[in-house]
């Protein structure tokens, strides 16, 4: 064990209560408190004098805090102020309805204070925020030298305590990281990367702000390589570890469905098309991802690769989220298949009794070759004749151990998953290095965009009388909701008292029908075949319809509280109309009346995505918009359970020109040493055990 690698409480300043502190923000070892991540930087060269302080201004200043106490008003309000003083002054810092700051400030401390001017008995601050750089009677002192640093806290782990462990020990800690540097001055040069030790001393202890940015450029990185390093050893497990089937091409059905289509494929399917079928007609095991935009036309794609396993002799599997989505891709396979001679099978898990029996044994004896389904596919009891290829349609609504169930069979079938939300390519390789990337990125020609249109309530009354010259041409219509319930703390439209107050008012007399998640699967399931039918004219409903449902003769979606989405889950909804031959309209209202119009200021966030939205039809431009404006912190927050994805130095956008090395010198390092036993990459087999060693583990990595 490595200086590092001890426990925290043998540092200097810190013994057994205060390492309890440590290890409930993540910090176990002493190694670990050398990557505690600092939330900002301030430069002393901006932090202003006390002296040109004026009212008005936003300020920074830093001082010693000179005298302090809680001020009481006629009104009851209980003011904390302390006056603080630098080189060139005093000033006082007042922190109203407050006193509990009372209890964290000594006199003598010195204070970091950010926030406005304001003119009451005089200047004083009224600090948005405040650090504790250092405390009267801290020994050593911590010398905030030119670079102020803020950690994240906690109320037993204050900024000041943070600030002086690192002092205490910063230097013997950043004098035990060369050993564990695993880049060449070459590899080095070429990246444009400082060594690791220079990154982690400059992080904490930094002598310029650039030098901090160099400093998370190394460790974003290091974060990027090692999370592509334990990617690629999954890949190249699933793949090449263990055998995979080479499937025989005969064409027999393949350019049968080809002379069939009513439709030419366009370039980017065939693209793809090309990659798939270069994976399955070589004895490596396919493991990719098919992303596209919606309605680009990844089933057709999938059902090519799907008859390429039946001419070789084998079944394939397409697992879809839910019933209804199950059954319009056996609908879809079916009408293209025309009159083939190939099996296709449906398993449900509400399917019970006589009938679920005689649907597996129709599986398991080899009579379907196409086998469609939900969970049910996974259940036990559900056998396989000779299972080639599995098909995982909207792959995120699975877990990781969903997904690789009908994958861990022998011979082990190829897999192919799907996704219609797209993400830009820089975010798909970090999140799913594991996997193979194919990309539709081209809708077919003669598909009409939906047009987007953003609305005030203000003007919800014509919106729905346009609603209904819809549905009076004998079309259908979403309204979609944010929320299901009315709440007092939020002012959202909800969806079950809006569908009882349309059902007797605007929309009296036509066929409404009301779904949310808390339905019954069951209940829900009525609801979306009555609305595919045609029976009903209005679906009211929360996001449970954002994903996978396929009505043609829907034709305009309206979302309320429409800033209460993200884009991406905007597209999805946008997606669900403009199906069918007649295009769609797509209409979504901001919670707030507006004499602008809604998304006009740039510097909102909700406004900049929903201009963003109505830009563009693309799925791909808009997803970038959304990492843009909303960081990729959601995105990783959204990742199912089980995924490895956690950076907290590298950032997508600014590091993009790191992901593609990274994750290159990953697989080329894998591809050469598998098990990264040569003794030359021992530091990097250390490094990576560290990281992952216990996620790596739900991926069956060794």
């Amino acid at each position: 064990m490595t200086a590092l690698d001890r426990p925290v409480q043998f540092l200097k300043g810190v013994g057994p209560r205060r390492a309890e502190s440590l290890q409930r923000i993540g910090i176990l070892t002493a190694r670990d408190l050398l990557y505690h991540v600092p939330r900002r930087y301030d430069d002393a060269s901006t932090i202003a004098p006390v002296a040109l302080a004026q009212v008005g201004m936003d300020v920074t200043v830093a001082g010693e805090v000179r005298s302090k106490g809680i001020v009481p008003t006629r009104s009851g309000l209980r003011i904390f102020q302390a006056v603080i003083r630098d080189d060139s002054g005093l000033i006082t810092c007042a922190w109203p309805g407050q006193p509990w700051v009372e209890r964290l400030l000594r006199k003598g401390d010195r204070i970091l204070v950010t926030g406005p001017v304001k003119f009451f008995h005089g200047r004083q601050i009224q600090p948005r925020e405040h650090t504790i750089l250092s405390r009267a009677d801290a020994t050593p002192p911590t010398s905030p030298g030119t670079i102020f640093v803020t950690y994240p806290a906690t109320e037993d782990l204050p900024q000041w305590i943070l600030r002086r462990l690192f002092a205490l020990n910063l230097d013997r800690l950043v004098s035990q990281v060369a050993r564990d540097e695993y880049l060449t001055p070459p590899e080095r040069r070429a990246l444009n990367l400082i060594e690791l030790s220079a990154a982690l001393g400059d992080l904490h202890r930094p002598p310029s702000l650039d030098r901090v940015g160099a400093a998370r450029r190394r460790l974003a990185y290091d974060e990027l390589f090692f999370l592509g390093l334990m990617q690629a050893r999954v890949r190249h497990q699933a793949t090449l570890e263990r055998p995979g089937i080479a499937f025989v091409r005969t064409n027999r059905l393949i350019r049968a469905l080809h002379d069939s289509l009513p439709f030419r494929l366009t370039a980017a399917q065939a693209r793809v098309l090309r990659e798939i079928t270069a994976d399955m007609t070589s004895p490596r095991r396919m493991n990719r991802l098919l992303q596209g935009d919606v309605g680009c036309g990844k089933t057709v794609v999938a059902l090519f690769a799907m008859l390429l396993a039946v001419e070789g002799g084998y079944q394939a599997a397409l697992m879809a989220p839910t019933e209804i989505l199950a059954d319009q891709h056996a609908g879809a396979i079916r009408e293209l298949l025309g009159g083939l001679p190939v099996g296709v099978e449906v398993l449900r898990g509400s399917v019970t009794g006589r009938r679920r029996d005689e649907a597996r044994a129709r599986v398991a004896g080899g009579e379907a070759r196409l086998v469609v389904g939900t969970h049910a596919l996974i259940q036990e009891g559900v056998e396989f004749d000779a299972l080639g290829l599995v098909v995982v349609d909207e792959q995120h609504r699975f877990g990781v151990r969903q997904r690789m169930a009908l994958a861990e069979r022998d011979p082990r079938p190829d897999t192919l998953l799907m996704s219609a939300t797209p993400i830009p390519r820089s975010l798909a390789m970090t999140m799913h290095g594991e996997l193979d990337l194919s990309t539709i990125d081209e809708l077919p020609p003669g598909r009409r965009p939906v047009t987007t249109r953003l609305a005030a309530p203000d003007e919800r009354a014509g919106i729905l009388r346009e609603v209904c010259r819809h549905l009076d041409r004998g079309r259908q219509a979403y309204l979609v909701y944010p929320a299901i319930e009315e709440s007092e703390r939020a002012e959202l439209l909800a969806a079950e008292a809006e569908f009882e107050r349309l059902g007797r008012e605007e929309l009296a007399g036509r066929a409404l029908a009301l779904m949310h998640g808390r339905m019954p699967a069951d209940e829900k399931d009525r609801v979306m075949r009555d609305f595919q039918a045609g029976r009903i004219e209005v679906l009211v409903a929360t996001t449970v319809v954002e994903v996978g449902i396929d009505v043609p003769n829907a034709t305009v979606m309206v979302v309320e509280n429409a800033e209460r989405f993200g884009l991406s889950q905007l597209h999805q909804l946008r997606g669900r109309v403009g199906r069918g031959a007649e295009g769609g309209l797509c209409v979504v209202i901001t919670g707030e009346p507006a004499s602008d119009p809604p998304g006009a200021d740039p510097a909102d966030p909700a406004a900049a995505r929903l201009a963003a939205f109505a830009r563009t039809t693309d799925g791909f431009e808009i997803a970038s918009e959304d990492l843009r404006i909303r960081g990729q912190g959601d995105f990783f927050g959204a990742e199912q359970h089980g995924h490895a994805t956690e950076l907290r130095f590298a950032d997508l956008l600014k590091h993009d020109d790191l992901i593609r090395p990274a994750r290159e010198r990953a697989r080329a390092l894998i591809d050469a040493d598998p098990r990264l036993a040569d003794p030359a990459n021992a530091a990097v087999r250390a490094h990576l055990d560290r990281r992952y060693g216990e996620r790596a583990k739900l991926f069956g990595v060794g």
